[in-house]
């Protein structure tokens, strides 16, 4: 499946930001997605996950309490709503989807077969 990312740009330490991932010409209810983000010179870091069946969302230690993962009503595509934006979260944030990962391997990168390119997320101090 292809995914395309959308929403970022630039905020203030503090602010929000709602980010969204949409399958081309399907719609996503079938997939287990995640998202991730990786800054300049760091690995790749597991934000949040949504399950297919039950809806059931995962997050990162760092983003719990802050950042809500949700699908649409029609299923073509996910949110990451991001609150309480930190200077150190500046990263390209990127979503992936597969059918099928098992609960143990949601937060690893290795677990998605499809990704999206990429938005870029900036956090002003």
């Amino acid at each position: 499946v292809q995914l395309q990312a959308s929403g970022g740009g630039l905020v203030q330490a503090g602010g929000s930001l709602r980010l969204s991932c949409e399958a081309s010409g399907r719609t996503l209810s079938t997939y287990d997605v995640a998202w991730f983000r990786q800054a300049p010179g760091k690995e790749r870091e597991f934000v949040a996950a949504i399950r297919r069946s039950g809806g059931a969302t995962y997050y990162g230690d760092s983003v719990k309490g802050r950042f809500t993962m949700s699908r649409d009503n029609t299923k073509k595509a996910v949110f990451l709503q991001m609150n309480s934006l930190k200077v150190e979260e500046t990263a390209v944030y990127f979503c992936a989807a597969h059918r099928g990962v098992i609960v143990s391997a949601l937060s690893s990168s290795n677990a998605y077969s499809s990704w999206g390119q990429g938005t870029q997320v900036t956090v002003s101090s």
